[in-house]
């Protein structure tokens, strides 16, 4: 598995997502995350109107339901060819295997299916005291983890700090998607587990996902070209 940085494309109009893709137009195809900001505002279209541009796209709506709505929802959003999607690993194991069923096509091809263990914005102390989770963050997101393997899926959502973690329990093939990155000289923001994109390499992500560093810098190119140098 090669590693990449996939941009994420937080914005709240295609107006603006398109205008800070128009800025890569003499660089490589960078690989998107379309959230829910972007998605609830413009709908499809969007999804489709980035993917005719030539982008590679992941496409983070964290689905987390019972399992015969998440299925359904999923074969619509087989039908969008997106790249990426993911569910909230806490829908357990019924709920991921039938996303599974519902994003793979008639051909028997689908996207690549990731689940979202815990927040990087979720601390030990809200795991314990909010959620009343009694592991710690690591045991949480290894069985997490296990879950997704079993019921077929990908790899992994988790913060770069758990990367190595996952691997050592789920095997080197097992996907690590890190958001919670951050260049050395930033601020952390409201993300609480981060790290570089050089740690994160090293700890075993095979792809970070970058939002502010990259989307909010003076110059954006040259920002998610520092990305790949430091991750690539």
């Amino acid at each position: 598995m090669n590693r990449d940085v996939i941009i994420a494309c937080d914005f709240s109009s295609k107006e603006a997502c398109l205008d800070f893709l128009d800025k890569f137009s003499g660089t490589r195809k960078p690989f998107v995350k379309i959230g829910m900001e972007l998605f609830y505002a413009e709908g499809p279209d969007i999804v489709r109107q980035i993917k005719a541009r030539g982008h590679r796209i992941f496409l983070d709506l964290k689905l987390h339901d019972i399992p015969n709505t998440v299925k359904k929802a999923m074969q619509v959003l087989s039908a969008l060819d997106v790249d990426m999607v993911n569910v909230h690993a806490a829908g357990a194991g019924a709920m991921m295997k039938a996303a599974v069923e519902g994003l793979t096509r008639a051909d028997g091809t689908r996207p690549l299916l990731i689940a979202v263990t815990q927040l990087t914005s979720t601390s030990e102390e809200a795991l314990h005291n909010e959620l009343l989770i009694g592991p710690s963050m690591n045991e949480t997101i290894a069985k997490y983890a296990s879950n997704a393997k079993e019921a077929g899926l990908d790899g992994v959502v988790c913060s770069p700090l758990e990367a190595g973690l996952v691997k050592e329990t789920c095997g080197r093939d097992f996907l690590t998607v890190t958001p919670g990155i951050r260049f050395a000289d930033a601020q952390a923001d409201d993300q609480v587990r981060i790290t570089t994109p050089a740690r994160a390499r090293e700890i075993g992500s095979d792809y970070i996902v970058v939002g502010r560093p990259i989307t909010a810098a003076p110059d954006p190119v040259a920002a998610y070209e520092r990305c790949l140098k430091e991750f690539v």
